[in-house]
C-alpha cells in the first residue's frame, strides 16, 4: 500500500496530517537506518499509529510513556538491526532514557495534598510548553512526578519556579527508573440504560436529563479516547475512556446484566 492509499484510510484532515508526519519518520528510519521518535501521543493518536503500523509489519516500532500503564506515550521507530536494544528492560534502554525524563516536584509541607493534576498541567502550559511535550503527570501526597520530553527538561527546570505556586517547591530531574507510581484511584458506579449511546451514558453518569446531556455534547465538551464526539448516537463500548470537560473522566466497564425489559446494567469507573 503506497502513501496515498494509506492516507485515504484516515478521513479527517488533521488525522491525515498526523499520519503523514509518521510516514515521513518511517521513511527516514528506512533510508538512514536511524531511530526516530515522536512527541507524546494521546490515546486517539496511538490508535491511529497502531492502525498505520498494521500496514508496515516489517517496520519495528514501540509505544512507551515511561511506565507500562502510561496513558500518553511516545512512538519509537527503529531499524530491525536495533531490535534487541528495544527488547531489553525499558528503564535501562539508553534511547528511552535519553528521550523521556522525570521532572520531580516536591512541595513544601504546608501544600502537601493541595495540588491536583490540573494545577500542575496548567502551570506548565502557562510557560508556553506544548501539551505534546508532556507525558503523564503522576500526582502523589508530597508533589508530582511529570514525564517530560528531553527537549523541555532544561527549560522547565529553569523556569518552573517563576510560577508562584512552585516558588517554594524542590524541583529536580530524575530518570524513569526512579519513577514511583501511585495506583490510579477509581470509583465504581452502575448505570441502567436502554442502549449504549453517548447521550444516554452522559445523561446517566451526570444525573442529567437527555436534553441537558445533548447540550453538553453540542458544546464540544465530550471526548472518547481523546477524540471529540459531536454525534449523540455515537456507540460507546467497553474500555473506552470518556472525558467530559469540567465533569471528569470515566472508563466504560462491562455489561453486568440485562433486565427482563432489555435494559442494560453497565459498569462505569470514575477517575478520582
Amino acid at each position: 500500500m503506497n502513501r496515498e492509499e494509506i492516507l485515504k484510510q484516515f478521513s479527517k484532515t488533521e488525522d491525515k496530517l498526523f499520519i503523514a508526519k509518521i510516514l515521513d519518520k518511517i521513511k527516514f528510519v528506512r533510508t538512514k537506518n536511524q531511530i526516530q521518535v515522536t512527541d507524546f501521543l494521546d490515546t486517539y493518536q496511538q490508535s491511529m499509529v497502531e492502525k498505520l503500523m498494521s500496514y508496515f509489519l516489517e517496520q519495528q516500532g514501540m509505544l512507551y510513556g515511561g511506565y507500562e500503564e502510561a496513558e500518553r506515550k511516545i512512538l519509537f521507530l527503529y531499524p530491525t538491526k536495533l531490535q534487541t536494544i528495544f527488547q531489553q528492560d525499558k528503564n535501562q534502554n539508553v534511547v528511552i532514557k535519553e528521550t523521556i525524563k522525570i521532572l520531580s516536584i516536591t512541595l513544601p509541607p504546608e501544600l502537601y495534598g493541595k495540588y491536583t493534576h490540573r494545577d500542575y498541567l496548567s502551570g506548565i502550559m502557562k510557560l508556553g510548553i506544548k501539551r505534546e511535550k508532556i507525558g503523564d503527570i503522576v500526582v502523589n501526597e508530597t508533589g508530582a512526578e511529570i514525564l517530560v520530553h528531553v527537549d523541555m527538561i532544561s527549560y522547565l527546570l529553569t523556569h518552573l519556579k517563576d510560577l508562584t505556586r512552585f516558588q517554594k517547591a524542590e524541583i529536580k530531574e530524575n530518570e524513569i527508573a526512579d519513577l514511583k507510581i501511585t495506583p490510579v484511584q477509581k470509583e465504581e458506579q452502575v448505570i441502567l440504560i436502554p442502549q449504549q449511546r453517548l447521550d444516554v451514558i452522559v445523561s446517566e453518569i451526570l444525573h442529567l436529563s437527555r436534553s441537558k446531556a445533548n447540550e453538553i455534547i453540542s458544546q464540544e465538551r465530550v471526548f472518547i479516547n481523546h477524540e471529540l464526539k459531536m454525534k449523540n448516537a455515537t456507540n460507546v463500548k467497553q474500555g473506552d475512556i470518556l472525558t467530559i470537560r469540567g465533569k471528569g473522566r470515566f472508563e466504560i466497564g462491562e455489561v453486568i446484566s440485562q433486565t427482563a425489559k432489555g435494559k442494560i446494567r453497565l459498569q462505569i469507573w470514575k477517575y478520582v
